[in-house]
């Protein structure tokens, strides 16, 4: 019989574990992107770039470390305070969040998988905020189908040989240092064997960025193209063992994932506090706009949404910091989905209610854009419905589908 809690084992896996340090620290957060964030979002957006200023502001309050060991450079701080703070900087500024927070993305194979050395060397000046890093996986044919890459890595006498071509990569044009994919082995009947990560310097003779990608949302976020062309990376710089790789990719989304979720809770956040504002402000038939049931019943919905989007957010990462790590996949996945899903349906509501301004550029037309790439990024909205139903078979019920 299967139990009404499926896929997770007990009732108690809903706990959801805030204290009021949490608050706190949340609240200071809000403070810090509203005095040194909001600000900049304007020109940046119309640079396409974030503003050094800013960048600087985030290394002296320590956003580059959070969640990473204070032996490695950085400010410590569970996953819970990292969703926190990443949905106070997307309440404000998206693609500021992006790319200040996905010094996690970057670091957590190392963290995970690396070296000791490996971490001193490269995580450390990251989390300080004195260099920044990527992740190179997905690839032109590529993306949330990981065993799919072709970029190859040849043993040499000082290491490995790269040759291949990465694509939408965040931090791409501006990162010192990447975690890249390559297969050092060709695919065999099990495709995801054969993968292994290596980190990359920028300075690598062979490898290049070819060019920035404009995409429609998060548009002062880099995201570039990268080729390797005979690329030699020593020995050293292979992450965990060689042939590892595709799982090593696969624990580090599950454990970032979670980010993207408090990502769109943070922009759903933006979206309805604009809509309740602007209803307040604007007059229409003699009346603000707010007293009509119309408009009621769209901040209504977006309040319940918002509501179960944050619960679900934080419940993911109280999972992942609890580290139940065979439910918090499954939690991760569903906060994504949904999250993502939810933020994009308040956006949609606040221009409406906005009506002209809602659909003028940089307006609130900007939340809806940056949304559409967090469903996209970090596995696909449909990749999440795969990984739900195959998680929660295989890892709760034994079985393969």
């Amino acid at each position: 019989m299967i139990e009404l809690v499926l896929p997770f084992k007990s009732v108690t896996d809903f706990e959801v574990k805030l204290s009021e340090e949490h608050e706190l620290f949340r609240k200071s957060v809000r403070e810090f992107a509203e005095k040194n964030v909001a600000p900049f979002v304007e020109r940046g957006e119309k640079e396409g770039a974030i503003p050094e200023e800013a960048l600087l502001k985030a290394k002296e309050f320590g956003l580059f470390g959070l969640g990473i060991p204070q032996e490695y450079g950085g400010q410590g701080g569970d996953v819970l305070s990292v969703a926190l703070a990443t949905e106070e900087l997307s309440r404000v500024w998206a693609s500021y969040a992006v790319r200040v927070m996905s010094t996690g993305l970057f670091a957590t194979p190392i963290l995970l998988f690396g070296s000791e050395e490996q971490k001193k060397k490269f995580v450390t000046p990251v989390a300080r905020g004195e260099k920044t890093g990527a992740f190179a996986n997905t690839e032109p044919s590529a993306g949330s189908d990981v065993a799919g890459i072709t970029t190859k890595a040849e043993r040499s006498e000082r290491g490995y040989v790269l040759s291949g071509r990465k694509i939408f990569i965040t931090n791409g044009g501006v990162a010192h240092y990447y975690v890249v994919s390559a297969r050092t082995s060709p695919p065999s009947d099990k495709r995801w064997k054969g993968i292994s990560l290596f980190v990359v310097e920028r300075d690598t003779p062979g490898f290049r960025v070819v060019s920035r990608i404009e995409t429609m949302g998060l548009r002062a976020s880099n995201t570039a193209e990268l080729v390797f062309e005979k690329a030699e990376v020593p020995r050293e710089n292979l992450i965990g063992e060689e042939g590892m790789g595709f799982k090593y990719i696969m624990q580090t989304f599950d454990t970032t994932r979670v980010g993207v979720a408090a990502q769109a809770v943070g922009v759903a956040q933006a979206a309805l506090e604009r809509l309740v504002s602007y209803s307040i402000e604007r007059q229409a038939f003699g009346a603000p706009i707010i007293s009509y049931e119309m408009v009621q019943e769209k901040i209504a919905e977006c309040l319940a949404e918002l509501s179960a989007a944050r619960l679900l957010t934080y419940w993911a990462a109280s999972l992942m910091q609890s580290s139940k790590m065979d439910q918090a996949i499954v939690a991760a996945s569903i906060a994504k989905l949904l999250a993502t899903e939810i933020a994009e349906r308040i956006a949609l509501r606040s221009m409406i209610v906005h009506g002209g301004y809602g659909v003028s550029s940089g307006g609130v037309e900007r939340l809806l854009r940056d949304v559409e790439i967090m469903k996209t990024y970090e596995g696909t909205n449909d990749i999440q419905k795969l990984i739900i139903v195959r998680e929660a078979a295989r890892r709760l019920l034994g079985l393969q589908i």
